[in-house]
């Protein structure tokens, strides 16, 4: 097995080479082992799928239980992992970094904070606390001793205000802030890919796994697009 280290620099290295890499969501340690014997380079949890598989709803699940789950897929191959970390389970600056630190130790490669309270609806943060919260996450992330790629999710087209322009402002301050890659989950056409794609020089994510736009890894990687993800869909697109 890979060091920790090693799997965190591989990581890393897949968001300067040339093109896009897609990065499927196991719901559990038995997908992860076969979406690691499919050729994928690395893995992201889906705390969507986790909660479905625990038949609860998606931001249901305390920070142990996904932190406990979250390390069983870590164990599960050699792959790196990034972690599906919702809001950072807490509203606070301080916890988003403390979760940060306590994902770190699990073995991950990276992880995601979201801009946005669990349970429904989902309460947007306001601009300056969400931008605050990315700023104590990246500086908790880019404080460990291996390479923790952190990445600030701004939930508008999923949480009921898909606001173009406010998405990018945010994720224009979240990469101001020091997120090492930026994700708006739910972008409704490609022209709306492309506007976030222009207005940042981060990596950036998608998510192709939800209704809307459905577009081939070809395509995004001829965009610009770093990393495809396909959520809590099931892990078969490609």
């Amino acid at each position: 097995m890979r060091s920790q280290m090693e799997k965190a620099e591989s990581f890393r290295a897949l968001h300067t080479r040339p093109g896009a890499f897609i990065i499927p969501n196991p719901w559990d340690a038995g997908t992860a082992r076969l979406l690691a014997r499919m050729d994928f380079e690395a893995l992201a949890t889906t705390s969507a799928g986790y909660a479905f598989s625990a038949g609860v709803q998606d931001g249901a699940v305390g920070r142990d239980a996904m932190l406990k789950h979250v390390a069983d897929i870590v164990a599960a191959t050699d792959l790196p992992v990034s972690a599906d970390l919702e809001n950072g389970f807490g509203d606070s600056p301080e916890i988003c970094a403390e979760t940060i630190r306590l994902a770190a130790a699990t073995g991950l490669a990276g992880g995601s904070i979201e801009d946005v309270s669990p349970g429904r609806p989902r309460t947007i943060y306001a601009f300056e606390h969400a931008v605050e919260r990315i700023r104590a996450a990246t500086q908790a992330a880019h404080a460990l001793p291996a390479p923790f790629v952190l990445t600030a999710r701004a939930e508008n087209f999923i949480a009921g205000n898909p606001d173009l322009a406010d998405t990018i402002r945010r994720l224009q301050a979240f990469q101001e802030a020091g997120a090492d890659v930026l994700y708006a989950p739910g972008l409704k056409s490609k022209e709306d890919i492309a506007a976030v794609l222009s207005s940042v020089d981060r990596p950036v994510n998608v998510v192709m796994g939800l209704s809307g736009v459905q577009l081939s890894l070809a395509t995004l990687s001829a965009m610009g697009v770093k990393r495809i993800s396909v959520g809590s869909s099931p892990p078969a697109w490609r």
